[in-house]
């Protein structure tokens, strides 16, 4: 038991340690990068994690977190909508399982009805956001009205995940370990939360469970020349 707890212990340890330095913010904004066209990569996780020290322990900077977090955001839905212009929705092996090709299926439909909230809300489902802006860019959809969408919706995605995880972190001062796994947590089920609630609002299918079988009217324009 001692063993468990010393081991604990070390890892709350390293965690606030790594928050305290300065290349912590440029971790933040690669990865919140990557996150915008690579789903695996799991910005929202270390966001909140890092975000869930703030009131405990006084580490890292949380406005400073929002901005690179946004920064990386937005740069990362940017580069996701110029996949999707410059190669479209199948040239990858990971574009094409067919999760993902169900995804870009959805997105190519939605877009063409409600592209402004679709982009908003996207930026809150991991795999949902590559699908939209991969297909925004496949489907020509206009930039400058993409940038500034993104741009909003990076902001308040960072000030909303630094917000999650400050507030879970304030219930377990005293465990700064155990408040960062809570907050991830909730992280977690909050995303869950908003995709269902897109069903409820809108009928919809859920970003992540998309049903409906690959063949995408936004693929089959491109293929014909007409996105």
């Amino acid at each position: 038991m001692e063993g468990i707890t010393s081991a604990a212990n070390g890892l709350s340890d390293l965690v606030l340690s790594a928050a305290e330095q300065p290349w912590v913010y440029l971790v933040v904004l690669l990865l919140c990068l990557v996150d915008g066209f690579f789903p695996p990569v799991p910005s929202e996780s270390v966001v909140v994690g890092l975000a869930s020290l703030v009131i405990s322990q006084g580490v890292p900077n949380p406005w400073l977190l929002i901005l690179v977090a946004a920064l990386g955001a937005f740069l990362g839905d940017n580069i996701a909508y110029l996949i999707g212009r410059a190669i479209g929705t199948t040239r990858f092996r990971w574009m094409r399982r067919p999760r993902m090709q169900r995804s870009f299926a959805w997105a190519g439909r939605e877009l063409a009805k409600r592209a402004a909230s679709l982009i908003l809300v996207a930026r809150f489902i991991p795999i949902g956001r590559v699908a939209v802006n991969l297909t925004a860019g496949a489907t020509g959809y206009p930039r400058k009205r993409f940038v500034l969408l993104t741009v909003i919706s990076g902001v308040v995605w960072a000030g909303y995940s630094v917000g999650i995880g400050a507030v879970a972190g304030s219930w377990f001062e005293e465990n700064h370990l155990l408040g960062v796994v809570v907050a991830v947590g909730i992280a977690i089920v909050l995303g869950f939360i908003v995709d269902r609630l897109i069903v409820i609002v809108r009928g919809n299918t859920p970003l992540n469970e998309v049903v409906e079988a690959p063949g995408s009217e936004a693929g089959e324009a491109r293929e014909h020349g007409t996105a």
